[in-house]
């Protein structure tokens, strides 16, 4: 299993260390590990290239809008 960064970096450099933050950064890595594993297992088992797959999923992270841009 992937497990989270050990530093979870601030858009000021510095690192996150509200206890209450990391605590929810942690559970939203774990959810979306477990939904891009199942993604990924399910589309593998109906014949999806494995390669082929893990670029669609990487093409949809880095197609997700900013929430701070508007």
């Amino acid at each position: 299993m992937s497990t989270p960064p050990a530093i979870w970096p601030g858009s000021d450099g510095q690192p996150i260390s509200c206890r209450e933050k990391v605590k929810v950064l942690a559970e939203n890595h774990a959810e979306a590990v477990q939904v891009l594993r199942d993604a990924l297992e399910d589309a593998v088992l109906m014949g999806v290239d494995e390669a082929a797959m893990r670029q669609i999923l990487g093409e949809i992270v880095a197609g997700l809008p900013s929430p701070r841009r508007k």
